[in-house]
Formats: C-alpha cells, sequence, structure tokens
C-alpha cells in the first residue's frame, strides 16, 4: 500500500523504429517502472491504443497502428502459451518476464473478443516484491492496534473487505507475514498466487479442472492447518465452509465485497450463513480503499480560514501543528508531474464484541452493527480519511474520487 518508488523517472513511451518484440519488452519495462498495476492493449477499427493503471487512475501511453497491436498481443500470447487461433472466446495465460538488470514481471494475462478484434488486459506482479510489514500499510495507529489484537486470536474469522484495487489481498499477505513466525501451518487459497510466500503452503485455484474454491477449501481442511486465507469468499459453499473452519479452532482469512466493515456481516448472512454459526465465528472485518499520497516535494498548503473546524472532530489524534492546512496535489519531475507519489490505506476495521455478536445472531440491520461499532471506539473511513488528509498525506479531492460520498457523511450513533 504505502508503494515508494524503485525505479527511476522514466521517458514518454516511444516505440518508433522498434520490432515487435522489442517493442512488447519496451511497453512491459515502461508499465513497471510507474509501478503499474495494470497494462491494456485495446485493437480499434483502424488503429490500437496501449494504456495503464497508475495509482489507480486510467491513463493512455500510446496510440499504433491495427497491425501493430495485434502483432503485440500475438507475442505476448505466444509467449504466455495461450493458444493464437483463439480469438472468439476469451483466455487467460500467464508469462513471467525478464526486464533490465533481472527484474522479473509475473504477467497475468486475459483476452475477450470485441468489436474490433481482440482486447487484452495484463496484471503485472514484480516477482521479487518485498512483503509490506503492517506498519507499513499506511492504516492509522488506532486501526493497526485493533488488526493486531484479532491477529492475536487462536482462531476465529477475520475478513477484509473493499472495491477491486483496494489493496485487500496486500493486507492479508502483511497479516500473514506478521503470522507466519515458525509455530504455525498456513494455508492459502488463491485466484491468482500472487506472490510467492516462502513457509506458507499456497494454493490456487483451477476453474478449467473443476478446483474451484469450495473443493479446495474442503481438501485444505484435511491438511491440518491452523491458519487458512481465502482469497475470496463468491458463494454459498464457500461461505459456510469457512466460518465452520473457524468455528472448529481455525483462523481463517478472507475478503469480500462489502462497502464498509460491518457489510461484511451483511454479506455473509446474504449468502445463507446461519447467524448463530456467524456471530460465534465472527472475530472482526476490515474495510480499507487505497488514496494517492501527494508527493512531499510540490504539494501547495492552504489556511482553513474559510473552515477553521474542518478538522475539529479528529484532531485528538493529530501531533502539534496538524491540521492547520490543506493540501493539495501541483506536480514535480520528482512525481512525473503527477502530483502523488505512491498509494496508501484508509481502513476502519470493527471488533466484534459481546453487544455485536448479539446484534448479528439477532440479524439486526448494517446500520444498527456499525452504530454500536462507532460507540465502541471504531475509526471509521470518513475520520480516517479526515486524518490524512489533516496529515498532509492525501488531498481533499482525493478522498472524494475514492470514497462514495455516502461514507463521507457523519453517522448518527445514538
Amino acid at each position: 500500500m504505502s508503494e515508494e518508488a524503485r525505479f527511476t523517472p522514466v521517458e514518454p513511451l516511444n516505440l518508433e523504429g522498434l520490432d515487435t518484440d522489442q517493442a512488447v519488452l519496451r511497453v512491459i519495462s515502461y508499465a513497471a517502472s510507474l509501478r503499474a498495476s495494470d497494462l491494456f492493449l485495446n485493437t480499434e477499427e483502424a488503429s490500437g491504443t496501449i494504456s495503464l493503471r497508475h495509482l489507480g487512475i486510467l491513463k493512455p501511453v500510446a496510440s499504433v497502428t491495427r497491425a501493430e497491436i495485434i502483432r503485440y498481443i500475438n507475442h505476448i500470447k505466444a509467449m504466455a502459451g495461450m493458444p493464437l487461433d483463439q480469438k472468439m472466446r476469451p483466455a487467460d495465460g500467464r508469462w513471467v518476464c525478464t526486464l533490465e538488470h533481472g527484474i522479473k514481471i509475473d504477467l497475468r494475462i486475459n483476452t475477450i473478443p470485441t468489436l474490433w478484434g481482440e482486447d487484452m488486459a495484463i496484471r503485472l506482479l514484480e516477482c521479487e516484491a518485498g512483503l509490506l510489514h503492517l506498519e507499513n500499510l499506511g492504516f492509522h495507529r488506532r486501526v493497526l492496534d485493533d488488526l493486531l489484537l484479532l491477529l492475536s486470536s487462536p482462531a476465529g474469522l477475520f475478513l477484509v473487505t473493499g472495491p477491486a484495487g483496494a489493496g485487500k489481498t496486500t493486507t492479508l499477505y502483511a497479516c500473514l507475514h506478521y503470522l507466519n513466525d515458525g509455530t504455525r501451518k498456513i494455508n492459502t487459497i488463491e485466484d491468482p498466487v500472487e506472490l510467492v510466500l516462502p513457509g506458507i503452503r499456497q494454493s490456487e485455484v483451477r476453474p478449467k479442472i473443476d478446483l474451484d474454491f469450495p473443493e479446495l477449501l474442503r481438501s485444505v481442511l484435511r491438511q491440518a492447518p491452523d491458519v487458512i486465507m481465502i482469497g475470496e469468499i463468491r458463494d454459498p459453499v464457500t461461505a459456510e465452509t469457512a466460518v465452520h473452519a473457524a468455528n472448529s479452532g481455525h483462523l481463517v482469512f478472507a475478503t469480500l465485497h462489502a462497502p464498509v466493515a460491518a457489510g461484511a456481516i451483511n454479506s455473509l448472512l446474504a449468502l445463507g450463513v446461519n447467524p448463530h454459526f456467524l456471530a460465534a465465528s465472527m472475530l472482526g472485518a476490515l474495510s480499507q480503499r487505497l488514496v494517492r499520497r501527494l508527493c512531499d516535494q510540490c504539494k501547495v498548503a492552504y489556511e482553513l480560514t474559510g473552515a477553521p473546524h474542518t478538522f475539529e472532530e479528529v484532531r485528538r489524534w493529530l501531533e502539534p501543528g496538524q491540521g492547520e492546512h490543506i493540501y493539495s496535489a501541483k506536480g514535480c519531475p520528482a512525481c512525473h508531474f503527477e502530483g502523488f507519489v505512491g498509494r496508501t490505506g484508509v481502513g476502519e476495521i470493527i471488533r466484534v464484541t459481546r453487544e455485536i455478536r448479539t446484534l448479528i445472531f439477532e440479524r439486526r440491520p448494517l446500520r444498527e452493527i456499525r452504530q454500536q461499532a462507532i460507540r465502541q471506539g471504531m475509526l471509521d473511513l470518513r475520520r480516517a480519511a479526515l486524518l490524512k488528509v489533516a496529515q498532509g498525506e492525501t488531498s481533499m479531492e482525493e478522498v472524494l474520487r475514492t470514497i462514495p460520498a455516502e461514507h463521507l457523511l457523519p453517522e448518527d450513533t445514538a
């Protein structure tokens, strides 16, 4: 989550005069140099476009001829062992690409047919990327302390929620890294495995041979693990089996899609999990987002003369001198004129107490569970985001871009 730049600044992407394999390596190197998460090659009616997702933002980087984009797509498919004659059906592949200085990039590739031809999406995973420590995820100390408390539990279910690209898997990897001290047997079930974790038994679902999350989870339980990480709970069978595992003495981590931490509870109930078993097994849930960090070299400070009480409700968590200004992005060579360098986590964590277990068992509305969590001291997404702004880590515009407005409104906890 706190993604420091490892690479030197790059020049604009230029593919002129390069043959196909050189051009493809240039494109991948360019994306890797910016630490882009995704790369897209799209076929148009009379041309081709190359774009990437950098710090969560989609950016076009090159326009090429239609013949060139087709050659690039076919070359990548060949390197990934994907059938070149399969253009009218979606396909998946993988290519571990070696760049300059021996840097290896694990490319997870998907193609789909479109009106004008094939489109290719590539997820870039750096093979040698180091695991983030929990302290470097970017969460406020209050959230981190609650997370560490939950990680000390011998058994139970802990969920990480948020939209796609919010850093959920990174957080789970950091949790497993923290627990991986040699005294626990840890198994993961992933789709796909995004990072090799030494000392941890990692398995990958394979839909083509009907090896899905439920099947793998049932098999992993027979491996006598202490800790299980499930890449995503997507169906009733996986949800029920995960809760059963947590109730039978395993520490279970999983991700699912829910807008706020308390929403994880509702999501499992909607999948048909018995509220009695869920209440008994649930340890807590973390909801997170990633916001871009302002570049320290060029960020601009503004006085809060028009709204002096903007940070009043988070004042007790601020250091002296913080919360006196609001900052915005400008852009300079150090940040490639983006105004931002890397991203950092914003999160809220709900710890399931006796009172919240009762609310789960009674199937009370999400609003009541969330209100109870705030009364118990939960630092919600709204205040966590305000703290990031007050501390000069990000801008208010970035918070509004990343977190839906409904989650930024004050909540009535009466």
